[in-house]
């Protein structure tokens, strides 16, 4: 599969079918957590590649198969949102499958109108929030220079009055960048002000772009979670294992996107 990858067995999201909107490691943020490693050149420029039509002709054929899923979702090796036609993927699963459809999103673009506009065609929408500010906005997520932390939470609390879907949160702990008990309580009020459905707390239990991070232990992860008004929670061990029934070539497509254990 040159677009799909898994279906992923997902404790959040059960049994999810990614495809990919994104060259490889093409997006808007260079996070030091990423599993794909760094991002070479951060870029804003949004573009019609893949074609999309390519994309939904394999995902056609993929149908033909008749398993079952949960939902399929745009993900993969960079930012969704930099597709100028990720809306179309919605449009399909809608029109065309018995499934829901989710966006997986760093949330950068979400500034522009369109990009939530289109966002706003998805059942699930899961966005980020590492940061509290702008410096530990470019410390942790090391953005592309145009992208300001206040702009991008201003749109957070936009799209969540215009989108009547399921909206989740998920924050990623870096110990010694953002785990402070006050860090991770700026980080709570700022969620409050958009108000997701779901928070989820996550770390690095993959390799990463900075090889120097550690994981937050569960015990702290459990005491952070405590910390958010919504109810929030460990995420939980996120290595892929890879369903038996898999073809080589679908193992290689998940591989490429998700570090995997047997």
């Amino acid at each position: 599969m040159k677009y799909l990858f898994g279906p992923v067995p997902s404790r959040r999201y059960g049994r999810s079918l990614g495809v990919d909107l994104s060259l490889f490691k093409t997006c808007t943020l260079n996070c030091c957590f990423c599993q794909l490693g760094d991002t070479k050149e951060t870029t804003l420029t949004r573009t019609a590649q893949p074609p999309i039509e390519d994309v939904l002709s394999e995902l056609r054929q993929w149908l033909l198969r008749g398993e079952p899923l949960d939902y399929i979702t745009a993900s993969g090796s960079g930012e969704p949102t930099l597709h100028i036609h990720f809306g179309d993927l919605f449009r399909f699963v809608r029109a065309e499958t018995p499934f829901r459809s989710l966006l997986l999103s760093n949330g950068s673009l979400f500034t522009l109108p369109e990009v939530r506009r289109e966002a706003a065609l998805a059942d699930v929408v899961k966005l980020s929030l590492n940061a509290w500010d702008q410096a530990s906005f470019e410390k942790i997520v090391r953005p592309h220079a145009s992208l300001r932390f206040d702009a991008i939470l201003e749109s957070y609390c936009a799209f969540r009055h215009e989108y009547h879907g399921r909206l989740d949160l998920e924050v990623f702990i870096v110990p010694g960048m953002n785990d402070a008990p006050e860090q991770v309580d700026r980080i709570a009020e700022l969620a409050q002000r958009f108000r997701p459905d779901d928070i989820s707390l996550n770390t690095a239990v993959r390799p990463t772009a900075d090889p120097s991070l550690r994981a937050c232990s569960s015990e702290q992860m459990a005491q952070l979670a405590l910390r958010f008004q919504t109810p929030a929670h460990d995420s939980g061990p996120q290595n892929t294992i890879i369903p038996v029934n898999m073809t080589s070539e679908e193992r290689a497509a998940l591989a490429l996107r998700h570090p995997l254990k047997s």
